[in-house]
């Protein structure tokens, strides 16, 4: 199969390690393109969760995929979110073709770009971290139940229904309303003479202007891989938001696997150790 080209890819929210994380489908889309860069944009690996012990084989395959990737010096950025934060304390970490970063800052064809998470600006995130920590812990519950609900619909012939997607947009639009946060990133963007900025962290998908009193500035929101599956791409000098179509993609055997993997935390880490030093060691071959 002939890979899609693109200049850049931009994730966010993909929540490894959470019930509701659609790996398989991030597996389909990732090995149908050909990126020249990769920007993670945030709750990737979700460490709030790893409580539960769960890590499926497809996620830890998402993880592979991302480290064949810089072993084949793909550059790839890992910006920090509110999930994954424990790594903010290993900003400017690099190895090889892979970084870790807080925020990014790049110049893309002449537009200087603004890239990063988002929570900074959630106030419910910035004053009350456990409340935000249950409503996670809900939704990931949340998840389970919609997939019983879609399971039993598709039995009686019915199509699939959202309780998951229409709850978590109702709050979130309620977040964002109170934060005003695309005015807050817009006006604070363009305070620094950026022309465009970037973020992920609310889980909705968009490319717009925003326009304040101190001027407009394009405004992109990379969505996430639970319930809206998207992400930005960059290519032939445009930004574009792509959404995962099913029908798109050929079956796979995998597909229907119950690949749930119960393990502990140690476990969990050490796989992803394994990984990242198989992958360095893979990179260090191909350079010399």
């Amino acid at each position: 199969m002939t890979k899609r080209k693109v200049d850049i890819l931009v994730i966010s929210d993909v929540h490894l390690g959470t019930y509701g994380c659609q790996s398989k489908a991030l597996l389909k889309y990732l090995n149908s393109i050909k990126p020249h860069r990769v920007i993670l944009n945030g709750d990737i690996i979700d460490m709030w969760q790893f409580s539960k012990r769960y890590w499926p084989k497809s996620h830890m395959k998402v993880i592979q995929k991302i480290i064949k990737w810089t072993s084949q010096g793909i550059k790839v950025d890992y910006i920090t979110g509110n999930h994954d934060e424990l790594l903010r304390k290993f900003a400017g970490f690099k190895m090889g073709s892979l970084s870790i970063e807080n925020k990014l800052v790049l110049d893309i064809d002449g537009k200087k770009t603004w890239i990063f998470h988002g929570d900074v600006f959630d106030v419910t995130m910035k004053h009350s971290k456990w409340l935000t920590r249950l409503g996670s812990h809900g939704y990931d519950l949340l998840i389970l139940i919609n997939a019983c609900c879609n399971w039993i619909s598709e039995k009686m012939g019915k199509g699939k229904i959202s309780l998951s997607k229409n709850i978590k947009n109702s709050v979130k639009q309620a977040v964002k309303f109170i934060n005003d946060f695309e005015k807050i990133c817009a006006e604070i963007a363009l305070s620094k003479g950026y022309e465009y900025v970037l973020c992920g962290h609310i889980h909705q998908p968009e490319m717009k202007t925003v326009s304040t009193d101190k001027g407009s500035i394009q405004y992109l929101n990379s969505g996430d891989w639970i319930e809206n599956l998207t992400s930005l791409e960059y290519a032939n000098g445009a930004w574009s938001l792509y959404k995962f179509d099913e029908s798109q993609f050929e079956t796979d055997v995998d597909d229907e696997v119950d690949d749930l993997v119960m393990m502990s935390n140690d476990k969990i880490f050490d796989q992803l150790l394994s990984e990242f030093t198989v992958g360095s060691e893979g990179l260090n071959k191909a350079t010399k």
